[in-house]
């Protein structure tokens, strides 16, 4: 195995913070980047003085905003998020639930915008959390309109189950797929918790490729999807023709 280069050594810094560990010690940083004290030392100090790293009074440090500032360039990231803004209020408005957008990295759905209901149904999602593809509603879009060959190489794999309802199944992931690609809508119901339903349609980007998805999410129990599809496609229609997207057939 070659030893970590010194890109790999910065990086493995950067990637001891997640949302379970916001603040860490030096100490902290050390252990969980499988480094050295004093090689931690010397990088998390390069860091500090570039902006990506922030030390507070008591000598805990954080992920600074020039991180912040350079991810803002992302055009998955705050970009979409501003020009998917209104949309997703709007439909926060429509439904009173909460509304999510979401991107696909790799294997996973990645968050990047979330609008939560008051009284709404609870979820385990907030702005930059992941879960497997085809565990989500957004997942399941993004998964769906994705390439081909992937989508089989997903399917094939080991598909992680959250509740009993959780599609762990290839052949029916397979059928659920399908049935996105016909209906437009993807319906994940109970597959991360319970008692939750999601309703999630496509954002398109300018070329017509599927970027992101929105989708509502609101209590299994009284779920109506005849109702919310329609919303929730509208958003995603508002979205994708923000983003320049045009269709070749008006709705």
């Amino acid at each position: 195995m070659n030893a970590p280069t010194a890109p790999d050594r910065l990086l493995a810094v950067l990637a001891a913070f997640d949302h379970e560990h916001p603040a860490l010690s030096l100490t902290d940083i050390s252990r969980r980047a499988g480094l050295s004290l004093t090689t931690a030392h010397r990088l998390v100090g390069a860091l500090t003085d570039w902006g990506a790293l922030e030390r507070d009074e008591s000598g805990v440090y954080h992920v600074g905003l020039r991180l912040w500032e350079i991810a803002a360039l992302a055009p998955r990231g705050l970009a979409l998020r501003q020009l998917a803004l209104p949309y997703l209020e709007d439909l926060y408005e429509a439904t009173h639930e909460n509304v999510q957008l979401a991107v696909q990295d790799g294997a996973e759905v990645v968050y990047t915008e979330w609008i939560s209901g008051r009284s709404a149904v609870g979820v385990h999602i907030r702005v930059g959390a992941r879960w497997p593809l085809h565990a989500t509603g957004v997942g399941l879009v993004l998964l769906a309109h994705g390439d081909p060959d992937f989508q089989e190489q997903y399917c094939a794999g080991t598909l992680a189950s959250f509740t009993p309802y959780t599609i762990t199944d290839p052949a029916r992931l397979r059928r659920v797929l399908a049935e996105v690609r016909h209906t437009g809508v993807a319906v994940s119901s109970r597959q991360v918790t319970d008692d939750a339903l999601s309703v999630a349609a496509p954002v398109r980007g300018r070329g017509g490729a599927v970027v992101a998805a929105v989708s509502v999410v609101v209590p299994q129990a009284d779920a109506q999807v005849p109702v919310l599809a329609p919303a929730v496609r509208l958003a995603a229609l508002g979205i994708s023709r923000a983003m320049g997207w045009r269709p070749a057939k008006e709705p």
